[in-house]
């Protein structure tokens, strides 16, 4: 009989997703976890009732989580992933010829362990590379208290809730931005904007407190059913949005980079929020902005600069 596995996280409405072969599944007092084969989403992970990734659109998610900071960069050498475990985002921070060093903390070494047996490709030969460091260590813990300071920090966490909710802290985005270059980086999902706009509000809230420049960007992630989904983005540097689509093709030209979802066009198309974002972002950056004056913070939170073609 067959069987259909269904996406918990809305609370008012159901997806389904047909499981055509269980590979994996766990219950315990504290998470279900459950992996298996669907014809249209080839392998499918979901935990607790939410879709984590699929192996067929995966490569969205992690290339724009990804490129759209690195991109930004002139010359991107020092890289943190905070979470991650699956190796997708490793894998396209790698392919950035500057790239140094690229370390990965994960939380849980099993995480690392199942992706590399029931979906290989996705982390593919990223943590064989001689560049990639990785750190089984609280993400939280571990950004705290390191002397490392990096040109960019990815946060691939899920959901903020559960475990994962530490890495969607005001506190947890200081010692991220502790831990940065001057002129670096960070990002970090958002989740779906149109479903639960408190997550984006939030997020930008706490950036517009600790950095000059606040960007949201979003992508259309489809197994993630519930509109576009949205990424955060904050940086002191405001030179980085400055960007033009024919400076981004000279560096991906250069970097010899190939994607399947960023392009130069998409890259600057992804900070064009629709206006139902927009105004969450606006009124939790003029928040944030006002919550730290007096506090030590760099500066007052810029609006966006509109980017140009």
């Amino acid at each position: 009989m067959d069987r259909w596995i269904e996406e918990t996280f809305h609370p008012h409405w159901r997806v389904r997703l047909e499981a055509d072969e269980v590979l994996h599944e766990v219950k315990t007092d504290h998470q279900h976890l459950v992996i298996f084969k669907n014809r249209t989403w080839g392998t499918v992970l979901m935990l607790d009732g939410v879709c984590q990734l699929t192996t067929s659109d995966e490569f969205i998610y992690h290339e724009m989580m990804a490129h759209v900071p690195l991109m930004a960069l002139d010359k991107p050498k020092q890289v943190l992933v905070v979470g991650g475990g699956d190796g997708g985002v490793l894998r396209e921070v790698l392919k950035h010829p500057s790239v140094e060093r690229a370390m990965l903390c994960e939380i849980d070494r099993e995480v690392i362990d199942t992706a590399l047996k029931y979906y290989p490709e996705i982390p593919g030969s990223s943590f064989d590379d001689e560049r990639a460091v990785v750190v089984i260590a609280d993400g939280r813990k571990f950004v705290a208290e390191t002397d490392e300071r990096f040109d960019a920090i990815i946060i691939d966490s899920s959901e903020p809730i559960g475990p994962s909710a530490v890495l969607h802290t005001p506190e947890f985005f200081a010692s991220c931005r502790h831990a940065l270059k001057d002129d670096g980086i960070l990002v970090t999902q958002n989740g779906l904007p149109f479903m639960f706009p408190d997550h984006l509000r939030e997020t930008t809230r706490a950036f517009a407190a600790l950095f000059a420049h606040v960007a949201p960007y979003m992508c259309t992630q489809p197994c993630y059913f519930g509109g576009p989904f949205a990424i955060n983005w904050a940086s002191d540097e405001d030179d980085h949005l400055d960007l033009t689509i024919k400076k981004l093709e000279k560096r991906q030209e250069k970097r010899g980079i190939t994607t399947r979802y960023w392009t130069p066009a998409v890259h600057l198309a992804a900070f064009a929020l629709p206006q139902y974002a927009e105004t969450v972002v606006r009124e939790a950056m003029a928040e944030g902005s006002l919550s730290y004056v007096g506090k030590g913070g760099r500066g007052k939170a810029k609006p966006v600069k509109k980017l140009r073609a």
